[in-house]
């Protein structure tokens, strides 16, 4: 039993950072940037004889980030006491700026810790971290802006045909050519499977909510960053007239508990990303929050973390389902898992997260 105690409760010996870069399968583009590539930060840590995987989408420089500024950190520390690792992360990131970047390499790191812990304990990630849903819906995501409209048509049927009901299109690159797109859309999707568009911060809100009533004629129910995430006030008179039966929806750009504190009353579910809002442990700050005020959260891509995490959270809506990241997740991990009946449920039968990293098949795209 000593043997076991010492085991489990061993320090983090060792913590990497590798970065791969993917060139996406087209040119993608939404309301305010274009991409053909996207980059997967990894962090693995070690404790105790076993491994834990984490990671984020985002800027290479959050690698150089976990092994200059976080793993002297980390390192030494109980791998039990992930919440007292991220705290002291976040601090030391006080003067070096812990948004943005910095709060992504927080977030992997953290999720490598989370993934470690439940390896260490032998249970699956979601058992530890007291699962209350057997599983989360999705909806599919993509429809971006630089598509064809068969294109477009072509990618949101074959989710609604694969049995995802939900689906969501970028606007606002054109406004002029968007709601023409969204009948596409509603065309190829037909009347019974919910629509969602999401802007990227594109419009003021007065643009927003001329957009919205036209948006509306299509049955589109969800609108995403109608404004920048910034413009909270502008979220609000957006909330406060948009019209009946559609939500706005924000936060995937919140890194702090404060940022989602923000949020409140501006938005009508609340969105988090695990792997840029301090990983497992941010991301439950979030859902506790949510639950405090009586909002659903989201979980804004990378979806095989936010499977597992959503399933501890009380008030769920949805997992995003991201073309670039399931793409990726499928090419790249082991014990990848696709959505039954438009849902995602964890695997309970392997521990950690439920998945492992395909180095061999990564190494073409290490950066």
């Amino acid at each position: 039993m000593a043997a076991v105690a010492e085991r489990i409760d061993s320090p983090v010996t060792e913590l990497r950072a590798s970065v791969f870069t993917v060139p996406t399968d087209a040119h993608e583009s939404d309301g305010t940037l274009e991409w053909d590539e996207t980059t997967l930060v990894l962090v693995e840590v070690e404790a105790g004889g076993e491994t834990g995987i984490g990671w984020t989408y985002g800027a290479a420089a959050a690698a150089r980030v976990v092994e200059d500024e976080l793993a002297a950190v980390v390192s030494g520390l109980s791998a039990l006491d992930v919440r007292g690792a991220q705290l002291a992360m976040r601090r030391r990131l006080r003067n070096a700026g812990y948004p943005g970047i910095g709060a992504a390499a927080v977030s992997a790191v953290d999720i490598a810790l989370w993934d470690l812990k439940a390896k260490l304990l032998g249970v699956p990630l979601v058992t530890l971290l007291g699962g209350i849903h057997d599983e989360v819906p999705v909806y599919g995501s993509g429809g971006f802006c630089s598509y064809t409209d068969e294109q477009l048509a072509r990618q949101l049927a074959g989710w609604v045909d694969a049995g995802i009901p939900r689906v969501k299109m970028k606007v606002g690159r054109d406004p002029g050519r968007d709601l023409d797109r969204v009948r596409v859309a509603r065309l190829a999707i037909g009347d019974d499977a919910e629509l969602y568009v999401d802007a990227n911060g594109a419009f003021n809100p007065e643009r927003a909510l001329r957009c919205a009533d036209a948006y509306a004629s299509w049955g589109v129910t969800w609108f995403e960053e109608p404004v920048s995430s910034n413009d909270v006030d502008g979220l609000r008179l957006v909330r406060s007239k948009a019209p009946a039966g559609m939500e706005i929806a924000a936060g995937e750009y919140a890194y702090t508990p404060g940022d989602f504190r923000a949020l409140l009353g501006a938005v009508d579910c609340l969105q988090a990303d695990v792997t840029r809002c301090g990983g497992v442990t941010g991301f439950l700050q979030a859902g506790s929050l949510g639950e405090a005020f009586e909002l659903d959260l989201s979980g804004h891509t990378a979806p095989t973390i936010h499977a597992n995490v959503m399933c501890a959270v009380a008030r769920v809506r949805h997992v995003e389902w991201f073309h670039d990241h399931v793409r990726i997740e499928r090419m790249l991990l082991d014990g990848f898992i696709e959505p039954a009946g438009g849902a995602l449920r964890p695997d309970r039968s392997r521990p950690g997260l439920g998945v492992e990293f395909k180095r061999a098949d990564a190494e073409r795209y290490a950066a």
